[in-house]
C-alpha cells in the first residue's frame, strides 16, 4: 500500500498549520468587526493563496502549496471531510418542531423567497450564458444552478446574526429562522436533482436516483429521527460521554454521505439530512450540540474556507460587472420575495422589509454549491469568484441591513 512520504508529511502538516493559523487570526480580526468569522477564513485563504502570497512570495506559495502533488492530494481529502462535516453542522441547525409552529408564515416566507431568486437566478443567465460564464454543458443545467444559487439562505450565518441583535428569540427571530431551516432543505433537494443531471449517477438510472433521494430524505426526517431518538438515550447511558456520542455520530454522517455520493448526488446533502435528523432529536442535549459545532466549526470549516483561496486567483478573476449583476439578482429576489412573504402573513411594511434582509444572508452554502459546480466544469472561475463575494457581502450587509429597517419609524 502506498504512503506518504517523510517530506509530503512534512509539506502537509505545515499546511495544515499555515491555514489554521492565518484562519484564526483573521477570524478573530472579523469577529472584532461584528462579522462573521467565514468572512476572515475566507480573507485568510486568498491571502495564502495566489492572490496575494503567490503575488508577493511566490517560492514560499510554490513551496507549501504547489511542489508536493502527494501532500496537496492528501489535503483535498481532509477538505473534503471537512465539506461534509460542515454540512453535519448546518443540518444539526435545523429544528423541524420550529418551522411547524411557525406554520403558514414561515411556509410564505420560504417559498416567496426561494421562488423569487431562483426565477431572477434562472431567467438572466438562461440567456446571457456566456455573460455569466457558462462552463461546458447544458444551458437549462446551469441556468438551474444559478437559481438554486440565489436561492439558499444561509442558515447558521442568520442565527449568528439574530442572536448578535437579541432577535433570536423573537416572534420575528423565529420567523426568519423556520423560514431559512425549509429554505435550506428545498434547496438541497433541488441541487441534488440538479447534481443527477449532470451525469454523477454511475450506479442507477436519474429517474431511481431522484426517487431513493426523496425516500431517503423522507425515511431520515420520519422513521430515521425516531430510531435516532431511542438509540440516544442508550449512547449517553451506556458509552462514555460525550466521546461515544461524538464518534457514533460521526460515523453515521459519514455512512448517510457515502450513501448519497454512491446515489450520485453528493456526499454532503447525506450528510446535511442525518444532522437534521439528529438536531431534531429529544435526546441531543444543547451542551452535545456545541461540543460538535465547536469541535467542527473550529477544526474543519477553517481549512474548507480557507482551501477555496488556495484554488483561484481572485484579482485575475475579478469581474467588477458580473459582481455587481450577481449582487443586484441576489438582492433583489430575496429581499422582494421573503419580504413579500412577510408582508402577507401579516407583518408591517418596515418589519416585512427586515425579514427580507434576515433572509437575504448568504454564506457557506453557495460556496460550497459553487466549488461543487467549478469542480464539474459547470461554470467558470470569474463566476465562482462573484458568488464568492455574493455570500460575504450579503453575509456582511445582512445585520446593518436589518437594523435600518427595523430603525424606520
Amino acid at each position: 500500500m502506498e504512503s506518504l512520504a517523510h517530506k509530503d508529511v512534512i509539506n502537509l502538516l505545515l499546511q495544515l498549520a499555515s491555514m489554521l493559523l492565518v484562519a484564526r487570526v483573521f477570524a478573530e480580526i472579523a469577529q472584532k468587526f461584528n462579522q462573521p468569522a467565514v468572512v476572515g477564513e475566507i480573507l485568510a485563504g486568498i491571502i495564502l493563496g495566489p492572490t496575494i502570497l503567490g503575488l508577493v512570495g511566490p517560492g514560499v506559495f510554490e513551496f507549501l502549496f504547489q511542489s508536493n502533488p502527494p501532500a496537496n492530494l492528501a489535503l483535498d481529502g481532509i477538505v473534503q471531510v471537512a465539506v461534509i462535516l460542515l454540512l453535519f453542522v448546518a443540518g444539526l441547525e435545523v429544528e423541524l418542531h420550529l418551522v411547524w409552529s411557525q406554520g403558514k408564515s414561515a411556509l410564505a416566507i420560504s417559498l416567496l423567497g426561494l421562488v423569487f431568486p431562483f426565477v431572477l437566478g434562472f431567467i438572466f443567465p438562461y440567456f446571457f450564458p456566456e455573460f455569466f460564464g457558462q462552463g461546458e454543458g447544458n444551458r437549462l443545467l446551469f441556468s438551474l444552478f444559478m437559481g438554486t444559487a440565489m436561492s439558499i439562505t444561509a442558515l447558521p450565518v442568520v442565527v449568528r446574526i439574530l442572536m448578535d441583535m437579541n432577535l433570536f428569540k423573537t416572534k420575528m427571530g423565529m420567523v426568519i429562522v423556520a423560514g431559512a431551516m425549509v429554505n435550506d432543505i428545498i434547496g438541497w433537494l433541488i441541487f441534488s436533482v440538479i447534481l443527477s443531471f449532470m451525469g454523477q449517477s454511475a450506479n442507477l438510472s436519474l429517474f431511481n436516483t431522484i426517487g431513493i433521494t426523496l425516500l431517503f430524505t423522507a425515511f431520515m426526517l420520519t422513521l430515521g429521527k425516531g430510531l435516532l431518538n431511542r438509540v440516544l438515550p442508550w449512547i449517553n447511558k451506556k458509552l462514555a460521554w460525550p466521546g461515544g456520542l461524538l464518534s457514533l455520530s460521526m460515523a453515521f454522517c459519514f455512512m448517510a454521505a457515502a450513501f448519497t455520493e454512491w446515489l450520485g448526488i453528493h456526499a454532503i446533502f447525506g450528510a446535511f439530512i442525518f444532522g437534521v435528523a439528529l438536531g431534531d432529536s429529544d435526546h441531543l442535549s444543547e451542551k452535545a450540540k456545541e461540543i460538535i459545532h465547536q469541535f467542527i466549526n473550529n477544526i474543519f470549516a477553517p481549512l474548507f474556507f480557507v482551501s477555496i483561496g488556495l484554488k483561484i486567483d481572485f484579482a485575475a478573476n475579478f469581474d467588477i460587472l458580473l459582481i455587481l449583476v450577481i449582487l443586484a439578482i441576489s438582492f433583489a429576489g430575496k429581499i422582494i420575495g421573503s419580504g413579500l412573504g412577510a408582508y402577507r402573513s401579516g407583518y408591517e411594511l418596515k418589519d416585512a422589509l427586515a425579514v427580507g434582509f434576515g433572509m437575504n444572508a448568504r454564506g457557506a452554502m453557495e460556496i460550497i454549491l459553487g466549488i461543487i459546480a467549478l469542480e464539474n466544469n459547470l461554470i467558470d472561475e470569474k463566476l465562482f469568484v462573484a458568488l464568492v463575494v455574493m455570500a460575504l457581502i450579503t453575509s456582511m450587509t445582512s445585520g446593518p441591513l436589518m437594523k435600518w429597517a427595523l430603525n424606520k419609524a
